[in-house]
């Protein structure tokens, strides 16, 4: 028998198409479809500016908008050659890592709600909350925030930031334990995860598995060790790995990720002085402060021509990665010298990852693809990119 598996993951609404063919209740053979609804994110990003281009990479991926923005920017900065300031650098680390703990927790109930946990959902959302409050208190925005900019970051971090994030630091690993108290004991959560979907570490290398489904595996690898970006080589933190490399094993790995980035929050509010540069000074890339432009006409001149006509990168290539809460994202940026990318190209984890849907599911039945499909983590903003 061939079934249309869904809608059951967000993905399988109508983006997303998984058929299984069965024996029985068991999956023979399992074909991944994304189908055609394709924002054009790339594309879209060849037609404008440099720096209008990151409003669009916070859609790429809802749940880490400032994953995005970081490694957008990052591959333009390398571009341009730009030296970015540390007091900026270590603000980027502060905030990316809460978008990791917040992409973890969306994960985490939607995945639980789909096996049967529906009060896992409604503490992951509350928590998420509280995060969402500081990126809207740091940008404006709760998710489209668009906050790291080339060259830094947007904004001066607001008044009160400090006592927000130790609100939060102060509440959330007891909300950590709560998870693990209702799921990682759970006979029902245990018989719905452990043993199913899993592959092996030499499967998940051939398919360029990244992120938390690759080191459920037992590989080690992490952009923030192995390539170090934003002054991260200056953070002590583990890298979580599991050696079962099945849904329970990455559903563990996730709930350490999340108490690993909460040290690294810690370490970067200790690091963040309250004064000091959060741009590179760059003048015709980087805008000048208002209160320079409101003085000097040259101040001006830049900051007019900087947003009607953008500025113009020698020509070239620059490709850089970033771990993002699904893996290895990276961004490969081409010049040609004009004020408009020739060429804008994104490796995203979502995508990678789902090419081992197949070798997943293969063999169980089919309530268990549901676990499958969500300890994979897909976005398809990242998929249909």
């Amino acid at each position: 028998m061939v079934l249309n598996m869904g809608p059951q993951h967000p993905s399988t609404h109508g983006v997303l198409r998984v058929l299984l063919e069965l024996d029985g209740e068991t999956v023979v053979k399992t074909d991944v479809d994304i189908g055609y609804l394709h924002t054009g994110i790339e594309k879209t990003a060849e037609a404008l500016t440099y720096s209008q281009t990151i409003t669009i990479t916070d859609r790429m991926d809802y749940l880490a908008p400032l994953s995005n923005n970081l490694v957008y920017c990052l591959a333009v900065e390398k571009l341009l050659g730009l030296e970015v300031p540390k007091r900026a650098q270590y603000i980027r680390v502060l905030l990316t890592e809460l978008t990791r703990i917040g992409s973890h927790l969306v994960w985490l109930g939607t995945h639980a709600i789909d096996l049967g946990a529906m009060s896992v959902f409604l503490y992951c959302f509350r928590e998420r909350e509280e995060i969402l409050k500081i990126f809207e208190r740091f940008a404006g925005q709760r998710m489209m925030t668009s906050y790291i900019r080339i060259g830094g970051v947007a904004l001066e971090p607001p008044a009160g930031w400090r006592e927000m994030i130790r609100k939060f630091l102060k509440m959330m690993p007891s909300r950590v334990d709560e998870y693990e108290t209702l799921l990682t004991e759970n006979r029902i959560w245990m018989a719905r995860t452990k043993g199913v979907g899993v592959i092996n570490a030499k499967d998940a290398v051939a398919y360029s598995m990244t992120g938390p489904t690759l080191r459920a595996a037992g590989l080690a690898y992490d952009n923030r060790k192995v390539f170090p970006y934003s002054s991260y080589e200056e953070f002590d933190f583990n890298v979580p790995t599991r050696t079962d490399s099945d849904c329970f094993a990455r559903y563990m790995l996730r709930i350490a990720e999340m108490r690993e980035s909460l040290k690294i929050i810690r370490q970067a509010m200790e690091k963040i002085t309250d004064h000091g540069e959060i741009q590179a000074e760059a003048a015709g890339i980087i805008p000048p402060q208002r209160e320079k432009m409101k003085t000097e006409m040259e101040a001006l001149i830049y900051h007019f021509k900087i947003f009607t006509e953008g500025f113009s990168p020698a020509p070239g290539e620059a490709y850089v990665t970033i771990e993002s809460p699904r893996g290895e994202l990276g961004c490969f940026i081409a010049s040609d010298g004009s004020p408009k990318p020739l060429r804008c190209h994104f490796r995203s984890p979502s995508y990678i990852n789902l090419q081992a849907l197949p070798k997943i599911v293969e063999g169980q039945i089919i309530a268990d693809v549901v676990a499958c499909i969500g300890t994979i983590d897909i976005v398809l903003g990242e998929v249909d990119r």
